[in-house]
């Protein structure tokens, strides 16, 4: 079981998994706040959903930068840098919603990776 955690959960490393929860982290507090601007409504299920949606972007992220990987490849595109920093945003804003349906890829890929490569 331990190993199952270790090939999943820990199989990305330590930099890549803080770094993609910092960014995370700011859908987080921007969901926080919009939840703290109205207390009479505050959901709590809404708060744990978002919680669970930072927590998984890390996995979710590594799924989509494995997918635009595969398709651009090697390649180099020069483009408006205000446009790519929205595209950015946006593809961040994506990641962090559907992790949850995201992540489980990112996750088994990661569990037969390490497994082969353990083997």
């Amino acid at each position: 079981m331990q190993n199952l955690f270790r090939m999943t959960l820990g199989g990305l490393s330590a930099q890549y998994y803080f770094r993609q929860l910092f960014f995370g982290s700011l859908f987080l507090a921007i969901m926080v706040w919009g939840q703290f601007m109205n207390p009479q409504k505050i959901r709590i299920d809404f708060l744990a959903f978002s919680v669970l949606c930072t927590l998984l972007y890390p996995y979710s992220r590594f799924v989509y930068e494995r997918i635009v990987g595969f398709i651009v490849g090697d390649n180099v595109f020069f483009w408006n840098a205000g446009f790519m920093l929205m595209v950015k945003a946006f593809t961040m804003m994506i990641c962090w919603m559907f992790s949850i349906f995201i992540a489980p890829i990112g996750l088994i890929y990661l569990f037969f990776y390490h497994r082969n490569n353990a083997g």
